[in-house]
C-alpha cells in the first residue's frame, strides 16, 4: 500500500495576486515549502501538497454512518447541479417577462452583515506605501493532515500597476482540484482585461485547525472587503454560506453566484438585474404558465425532466437576449451567458467569463483604458456524451461519442483493438461485463485523470465499460432513454414490460450493471436532494426494469485520502455516497479514492475492488440457475446452548426449508430435499448442531460425516439428547451429507495474503488460536451439502467464554478459524474451497459487518471487505431494525431482503397477575357493598393484595408510601403497618389497578415469522387489532379479512372488475354502518362519522393488502441470486411508521440522518423533556436539574425518528436549523427570554456532530449568567481543574470500535 502520511514540515501560503511564476506551485498559492505526498494514480505523476483541511471533530450515530465536523457541520457538499434549477428558474422568469412585455422588474437589497460575524472581519485598510495587509498562513502539518494553526506574517507590496488592476474573488466551493485551472484561466486575459484573481474554496472560508472554526478567516474576509467583484459557485455548508453572506455586500460591482444555496443566489448582481426579491414581492415560487409553457419545449414534459430543460434553454437564452433592447436586458443577458461559460467549464471559457466580466462589468482604474477585444468562442462539451482513453487519441481531447450505441459499436470495432494493440492498452474482451459507468461532466471538461485511470484499470480488469457522462441531474433519462437489459429486452418481448417513449432504440446499448460515480438520488442527481425521496418510485420503477445491479463507486470529493484512512466516511460525504443512493436501492458503495493535495486520486486496489464485485454479480447472473453454489450461512450465538439456526423473530427452520424449495422451483440443484417427504428445515438445524460440537470439530474433519451419522442411530434408538428429526429416514437431510475440510495455517496464509496473514499471527498465538480448531491444529470448516447448496453456521465472533470480543477490540482481528470459513467457502472448487457465487446471511443478524475496519467505506484493511470478497451477499434482515441494517448494507456489501415481524399480540395476565387483578376487582367491589351494610370485607383483601403484589414485584414499579408524596417512606415489609390510613391504600390500589390494565395492554410481538409466508386469518386479524384499536371493531376487522379473500379469489378467477367490486363493497359497509349511527347523530356528525370509518376501513384493506405480500420475500431473495435488483423500501415498524414499511422483501434503507429530528420526533422529545423536568423539580423542592444523561444510541433513534436528540436539545433549550433543503444544518440556542428556565447540562454517550457544536456554544454564552445555564458553569468549573476541552459532553468508542457506528 502506498504510504499517504505526510511528514511534519512548515508551508507558507500567500495570498493569490500576480507572483513570480518560478515560485508558483501550481495551485494559486506561493510556496516557500511544499510537502508533497507522493501517490500515484496508474503511473500518473505526483499529486501535489496535502490538502490543508480544517480540524475535523469526528463523533458518530450508531446507525452505521459517522458523521462528522464541529460548527462546519457539513462542509462544502458536492452539489454540483444541486440549486442550478433554481438559479435558472429565477433567470428565465426574467426572460418570459421580457419577451412578453419588453420590462425587466431587477431590484437590488443591500443585506445587512450578521453583526456576531461582521465583528470578526479585519476592516478594509490600505498603508501609506500602497501595501495591503495581507494574511498568510503558516501551517504545521502533522501526520496526520490535522493541525493548521493561522498566523499573521508579512506584508505583499503590490506594484502600482496591480493596484489599478481590478480585484476578484473566486470561491470555487469543493473544487479545490481546479485551483489550477482558474488560474490559467486569469493568466490568459489579454491586456485590457487583466485583473487579481483571488481564489479561494471551502476550506479557505472559516478558521482552520486548531481555531475556532466558526471565525471567519481573515485572509479571506479582507479580500471580499476590496473585492470589485465576487464569483461564487458550489457553496452549501450552512456555516460557509452564512460567513459569505454576510461579507457579499461589502463587494462593490458584480456578484455572479452559481449553483449554490438558495441563501446565497438572491445576492446575484449585474448591473440593473438582481436575482433580490424586491422588498414586500409576493411571487410565488416557481415558473409562470408562460415560462412553463417554453420549458415544455425544452424537454419530455415529465416532472422528472424538468430540471434538464433548464439546462438546454440555457444554451439559447443568451441568442433570445440579443434581440431585447434596454440595458436590463443587456445585463441579464450577461448573466447567462456568463454562466453559460461557466457551465461549459475549461480552462478556455472560464478565460473568456472572465474577459466577459471584465470588460462589460467592472470598472476599469485610472491607468488602465477599456479594450473592446472579441469574446473567445463558446466551446461546447455536449451534456451527454461517452469518451475512452484510445477514442482521445484517436479523436483528440474534444471529441466524444454521442450515443452508448455508437460507442458500443466503436469500441467494438477492429480500428479500436488495433489501436489498443498498438498503444499496448489492454482491453476487456467483447465478452466481458458491460457496465454503464455515470461520470461528472464537469471533471470531463476539466479533464480529471482519475476518469482516464478509471476507465483504464476497469479494462485492465476484465470490464466492458460504458462510460457515460453527464451534467448530474439528468441520470435517470441515460438509465430510461438510452441503456437497456436483456432482463428489458425479453420482458417487452413478452409484454410484460412497457417502455417510456422516450426510449431511444437506435442509441441505446445493453448493460449487465449500472456504476454512479454521481452518488445522489438517481432522479435529479444532487438537485433531487432538494426534496429526498420524492422521485424514489420513479427510480424504482427505472431500475426494476433493468433489473441489474446498481452501484455507487466513486472517489471521496470532500475527504483527503489520509483523512479517510483515519476517521472513515464522514459529514455530508456519507449523505452522498450512501444515505441518499439508497433511498433508490444502490448497493456495494465503494471508496476508490479521494483528494490528495488539490487533486483526485485513485487507489488502484479499490479499483480492482470494485471489478471484483462487479464481476461476483454478473457471473452470478450469467451462471445458470442449475449450476450456480450458493452458501446459506446461519448463526449460533450464544454457544453450545443449542442456539444453532436461530435469528431475531424469524422461524430459522422452517424459512430455510421454504427456501430450497423455492430454489428447487427456480431450477437450483437441492439433491432430492424437495421430493423427499422426511426432509425438513429443522433436520438441517439439528445436523449443524452437532458439526458445532466442540469434541466434533476437535476429531478433525474427515470424521465429522461419522459423527452426525452416530447420531442419527442414536436418535432412531430413543436417545432423548439427540434431536428427534434426526431419528427420520437419512436424518431428514434430504440426501444432504456433510462437506468439511481441514485448512492448515499455512494455506490460510496462503489465502489471506502476506498483510492480512501477518495482522491474524500477530493477535492469534500459536497458543490460542481462537475455536474451530482440530485436535491436530487445523481449521475445520464444515456445513451440509445438499445438491449445490452448502448451508453452514456463522463462526463465533470471539472465544469461548467471550464471545463478544471482537466487538470491542479494534485491533484484533477475526480468529484464524472465522477467517477460513469466509475465505474457503469463496474459494473455487478447483482450489480446494466451496465454490459459492452467492452467499445468504439468513436472519438478523450475523457478525461479518461488525469486524473491526473502516466505521464506513471500507478499505483493505476492513475484514468485512476482505472476507466478502467478490461474493455477492444477500443479506435476509428483519424489516423493522434499519438502523443495524445498514451496517449490513455498507460495511457488510448486503443486498438486503427484509422480512416481517411476527403478528402483535396483547400480554395479557396470567397466573398470579390474573388472581391480582380479580383481588383488586373484588376490592373496589367490596368499597360500594361496606357503604351500604358498614361491613368491612375491604380490609380482609388488604393482607391478600399487599402479598400478592410482593409475589409478583410490582411494589418496585407501583411503591406504597406511608407517607403520600414522600418516596423514601416506601412501605418494603411483608405485612402493613397499621397506621396506614385507607386512603393512601385506596390510591395505591388505584395507581396498582391502572398499572395492570397498561401490562394487560401491553403488544408483543407473537410468535416467530416464517420467510415467504402468507399471514393466518387470526394473525391478520392480530396486526389490525394492534394498529387500529377500538378504532375498528372484531366484526369490521372479520368483513375487512373476507373481502380481501373474495378480491384475492376473483383475481385468480380473472374477473376484471374485482377492483371496482371491492371498491363498491367497502362503500356499501361505510354506508350501512354510518347509516345505523346516523339515526342518533346530528347530519355534521353523521358525515365526519362516515368519512373517518370510510377512511379507517380502506386503510384496514390496504394493510390486508399489503401483508398477504410476504410472499415477495421469497421472490426478492430469488431475483437477488438471480444478480438483479431489489426495490428499496424505508425500514420500520407497522405500528409506528405505518404502512410505508409494507410490503417486506424490500432492500430496505434507514432516514437520512441529518433530517433528524423529525416534526413528530421534536414533539415528543420536547413533551419527554419537559416531563423529565416536572418530575426532578417535584422531587427536589422545585430545583432544576443541572444534569441529565442521555444515550443517543442509533437504534432507537432511527425508530424514533430522533426522539432521544430532540431530548437532548429540550433539555440545554435548544432548536434545529433547516437550510432550503430541509436538512438540519445547526441546533441554535433558545433565548434564555424565550425559554423561561435554566439550560439543563447533558452528558451523552454517543455523538451527533451538530450537538458537539451546539455545545460549545453554550459553554462560551457570554450574555447569559451561570445559575441560568448549567453547560456554561460546568464549563467554568472544568476550566478551573485543568480539563482541555471543557465544553466535550459527548463520548464514544473510537471510530471502527462496537458502538461509534
Amino acid at each position: 500500500m502506498i504510504d499517504l502520511s505526510a511528514s511534519k514540515r512548515e508551508r507558507v501560503y500567500y495570498p493569490i495576486v500576480p507572483l513570480d511564476p518560478s515560485r508558483n506551485n501550481g495551485y494559486g498559492m506561493r510556496t516557500e515549502e511544499v510537502d508533497e505526498t507522493n501517490i500515484s494514480s496508474f503511473g500518473s505523476a505526483k499529486m501535489g501538497a496535502t490538502r490543508n483541511t480544517r480540524r475535523t471533530r469526528l463523533h458518530s450515530m450508531s446507525t452505521g454512518t459517522s458523521h462528522c465536523s464541529s460548527s462546519s457541520s457539513s462542509r462544502g457538499v458536492i452539489l454540483q447541479m444541486r440549486l442550478g434549477h433554481l438559479t435558472l428558474a429565477l433567470a428565465l422568469l426574467i426572460v418570459c417577462s421580457i419577451a412578453v412585455s419588453g420590462v425587466v422588474s431587477a431590484s437590488f437589497t443591500v443585506h445587512p452583515p450578521v453583526a456576531i460575524m461582521r465583528s470578526r472581519f479585519v476592516p478594509r485598510q490600505l498603508t501609506k506605501d500602497g501595501t495591503t495587509p495581507s494574511k498568510l498562513f503558516v501551517s504545521t502539518t502533522d501526520n496526520d493532515s490535522k493541525t493548521t494553526k493561522p498566523q499573521l506574517s508579512t506584508e505583499k507590496t503590490l506594484t502600482q500597476h496591480e493596484r489599478n488592476l481590478p480585484n476578484v474573488v473566486l470561491l470555487a466551493g469543493f473544487e479545490s482540484f481546479n485551483r489550477d485551472l482558474y488560474q490559467q484561466a486569469a493568466a490568459r486575459l489579454p491586456e485590457g482585461t487583466k485583473m487579481n484573481l483571488q481564489v479561494f474554496c471551502d476550506s479557505d472560508i472559516r478558521g482552520s485547525s486548531g481555531t475556532n472554526t466558526s471565525m471567519t478567516n481573515p485572509a479571506f474576509a479582507l479580500a471580499m472587503e476590496q473585492a470589485d467583484a465576487f464569483i461564487g459557485s458550489l457553496l452549501f455548508d450552512y456555516d460557509d454560506v452564512m460567513a459569505v453572506q454576510a461579507l457579499l455586500p461589502h463587494v462593490k460591482g458584480p456578484r455572479l453566484i452559481f449553483e449554490s444555496a438558495t441563501e446565497l443566489m438572491s445576492f446575484n448582481r449585474v448591473g440593473t438585474f438582481s436575482m433580490d426579491t424586491p422588498a414586500g414581492g409576493s411571487e410565488k415560487a416557481g415558473p409562470p404558465p408562460a415560462i412553463k409553457a417554453i420549458l415544455s419545449k425544452f424537454s419530455s414534459g415529465k416532472e422528472e425532466d424538468k430540471i434538464n430543460g433548464y439546462l438546454k434553454l440555457l444554451k439559447v437564452g443568451p441568442d433570445l437576449l440579443k434581440y431585447v433592447p434596454g440595458e436590463k436586458a443587456s445585463d441579464l443577458r450577461t448573466w447567462l451567458e456568463a454562466y453559460r461559460y461557466w457551465n461549459q467549464g475549461g480552462v478556455r471559457n472560464v478565460a473568456a467569463m472572465l474577459q466577459l466580466l471584465s470588460q462589460r462589468l467592472l470598472v476599469q482604474k485610472k491607468d488602465i483604458g477599456v479594450k473592446e477585444i472579441s469574446l473567445p468562442e463558446l466551446q461546447v462539451t455536449p451534456d451527454v456524451g461517452l469518451l475512452h482513453p484510445l477514442l482521445l487519441l484517436e479523436s483528440g481531447p474534444t471529441q466524444y461519442m454521442t450515443s452508448p450505441k455508437q460507442y458500443v459499436n466503436w469500441r467494438e470495432s477492429r480500428a479500436c483493438k488495433d489501436l489498443a494493440k498498438q498503444q499496448g492498452f489492454v482491453l476487456a474482451p467483447d465478452t466481458a461485463p458491460r457496465v454503464a459507468i455515470l461520470l461528472y461532466r464537469k471533471h470531463v471538461i476539466t479533464e480529471q485523470r482519475y476518469i482516464s485511470d478509471l476507465i483504464t484499470q476497469m479494462e485492465a480488469s476484465g470490464i466492458f465499460p460504458i462510460p457515460v457522462f453527464i451534467n448530474g441531474v439528468e441520470a435517470h433519462t441515460i438509465v430510461r432513454d438510452l441503456l437497456t437489459s436483456q432482463y428489458e429486452i425479453d420482458g417487452v418481448a413478452k409484454g410484460t414490460i412497457v417502455r417510456d417513449d422516450t426510449y431511444v432504440p437506435s442509441k441505446a446499448a445493453r448493460v449487465d450493471a449500472i456504476v454512479s460515480t454521481i452518488g445522489f438520488p438517481l432522479v435529479g442527481g444532487p438537485a433531487g436532494s432538494m426534496e429526498a425521496g420524492r422521485n424514489v418510485a420513479i427510480a424504482e420503477n427505472l431500475l426494476t426494469h433493468m433489473n441489474v445491479p446498481y452501484i455507487i463507486a466513486s472517489p471521496l470529493l470532500l475527504q483527503s485520502i489520509p483523512q479517510w484512512k483515519k476517521t472513515g466516511v464522514i459529514g455530508l460525504q456519507s449523505v452522498v455516497l450512501y444515505s441518499l443512493p439508497e433511498l433508490d436501492g444502490a448497493i456495494d458503495t465503494t471508496i476508490l479514492g479521494g483528494l490528495v493535495g488539490d487533486k483526485i486520486a485513485l487507489i488502484p486496489e479499490r479499483v480492482r475492488k470494485l471489478a471484483d464485485r462487479i464481476h461476483g454479480w454478473v457471473n452470478l447472473h450469467r451462471t445458470p440457475p442449475h449450476d450456480r453454489t450458493i452458501s446459506i450461512m446461519l448463526y449460533g450465538f450464544p454457544p453450545n446452548v443449542g442456539a444453532v439456526g436461530t435469528a431475531a423473530l424469524l422461524d430459522v427452520p422452517n424459512s430455510l426449508e421454504s427456501m430450497l424449495k423455492r430454489l428447487h422451483h427456480d431450477g437450483y440443484d437441492v439433491g432430492g430435499f424437495a421430493s423427499d417427504p422426511d426432509a425438513s428445515g429443522g433436520s438441517i438445524v439439528a445436523a449443524l448442531s452437532v458439526l458445532n460440537e466442540n469434541s466434533v470439530i476437535a476429531s478433525g474433519a474427515g470424521r465429522i460425516q461419522d459423527a452426525l451419522e452416530d447420531r442419527m442411530v442414536r436418535a432412531r434408538n430413543g436417545d432423548a439428547t439427540i434431536a428427534e428429526t434426526l431419528a427420520k429416514p437419512g436424518g431428514g437431510l434430504g440426501g444432504g451429507t456433510v462437506r468439511a475440510l481441514d485448512v492448515s495455517n499455512a494455506e490460510l496464509d496462503d489465502v489471506l495474503g502476506n498483510y492480512m496473514a501477518k495482522k491474524v499471527r500477530r493477535a492469534w498465538s500459536d497458543k490460542e488460536r481462537g475455536p474451530g480448531v482440530s485436535g491436530d491444529g487445523k481449521l475445520v470448516v464444515s456445513g451440509i451439502q445438499i445438491g449445490n447448496v452448502w448451508v453452514t453456521v456463522q463462526p463465533l465472533l470471539g472465544v469461548e467464554g467471550d464471545p463478544m470480543r471482537l466487538l470491542f477490540e479494534r485491533d484484533l482481528t477475526p480468529h484464524p478459524q472465522y477467517c477460513a470459513a469466509y475465505e474457503y467457502m469463496r474459494r473455487p472448487e478447483l482450489d480446494g474451497g466451496i465454490g459459492a457465487h452467492a452467499v445468504v446471511h439468513l436472519g438478523m443478524h450475523g457478525t461479518v459487518e461488525w469486524l473491526p475496519g473502516q466505521p464506513l467505506g471500507n478499505d483493505r484493511q476492513s475484514w468485512s471487505d476482505e472476507l466478502l470478497g467478490h461474493l455477492p451477499n444477500i443479506y435476509i434482515y428483519a424489516a423493522n431494525n434499519p438502523s443495524e441494517s445498514i451496517l449490513a448494507k455498507r460495511r457488510g456489501y448486503g443486498t438486503l431482503v427484509s422480512y416481517n415481524i411476527p403478528p402483535y399480540g396483547r400480554a395479557g395476565l396470567y397466573l398470579e397477575l390474573a388472581n391480582l387483578k380479580d383481588l383488586m376487582g373484588e376490592y373496589r367491589m367490596g368499597e360500594l357493598t361496606d357503604e351500604t351494610s358498614g361491613g368491612s370485607s375491604r380490609s380482609d383483601l388488604r393482607e391478600a393484595i399487599w402479598c400478592s403484589c410482593q409475589r409478583c414485584e410490582i411494589t418496585s414499579d407501583v411503591p406504597l408510601l406511608a407517607n403520600a408524596g414522600d418516596k423514601t417512606s416506601a412501605i418494603t415489609g411483608p405485612d402493613l403497618p397499621l397506621t396506614l390510613s385507607d386512603e393512601s391504600f385506596d390510591a395505591w390500589v388505584a395507581d396498582v389497578t391502572e398499572y395492570l390494565s397498561e401490562l394487560q395492554d401491553r403488544l408483543f410481538s407473537s410468535g416467530l415469522h416464517t420467510l415467504g409466508g402468507l399471514p393466518t386469518d387470526d394473525e391478520l386479524a392480530s396486526y389490525l387489532d394492534a394498529y387500529f384499536g377500538d378504532k375498528l371493531s372484531q366484526a369490521d376487522r372479520e368483513k375487512v379479512i373476507s373481502a380481501f379473500h373474495t378480491t384475492a379469489s376473483s383475481q385468480q378467477q380473472g374477473d376484471s372488475n374485482i377492483f371496482s367490486s371491492f371498491v363498491d363493497w367497502l362503500s356499501n359497509f361505510a354506508s350501512e354502518f354510518t347509516n345505523d349511527f346516523a339515526l342518533e347523530t346530528s347530519t355534521n356528525d353523521s358525515k365526519e362519522e362516515s368519512d373517518s370509518s370510510m377512511q379507517v376501513l380502506n386503510e384496514a384493506s390496504d394493510i390486508v393488502s399489503l401483508l398477504s405480500r410476504n410472499t415477495e420475500e421469497l421472490d426478492s431473495v430469488m431475483t437477488a441470486l438471480n444478480g438483479g435488483y431489489v426495490p428499496p423500501k424505508p425500514g420500520g415498524d407497522l405500528l409506528r411508521d405505518g404502512t410505508s414499511v409494507l410490503p417486506t422483501g424490500r432492500n430496505i434503507h434507514a432516514l437520512d440522518p441529518y433530517r433528524m429530528p423529525s416534526a413528530g420526533a421534536w414533539a415528543r422529545g420536547q413533551r419527554a423533556a419537559k416531563e423529565i423536568i416536572r418530575q426532578h423539580r417535584e422531587a427536589n423542592n422545585g430545583k432544576y436539574p443541572e444534569t441529565c444523561a442521555v444515550t443517543l444510541w442509533g437504534l432507537d433513534s432511527i425508530k424514533t425518528r430522533g426522539e432521544s436528540i430532540a431530548i437532548a436539545l429540550s433539555l440545554v433549550g435548544a432548536k434545529p436549523v433547516k437550510e432550503g433543503t430541509g436538512r438540519v444544518v445547526r441546533f441554535d440556542l433558545v433565548p434564555l427570554e424565550e425559554l423561561g428556565r435554566p439550560r439543563i447540562d447533558v452528558l451523552a454517550s454517543l455523538s451527533v456532530d451538530l450537538l458537539d457544536d451546539m455545545f460549545e456554544r453554550a459553554a462560551i454564552a457570554a450574555d447569559e449568567p451561570e445559575d441560568m445555564n448549567f453547560i456554561k458553569k460546568h464549563a467554568s468549573e472544568l476550566i478551573a481543574d485543568g480539563v482541555e476541552r471543557p465544553a466535550a459532553r459527548l463520548f464514544s468508542n473510537p471510530p471502527g470500535d462496537y458502538g461509534s457506528m
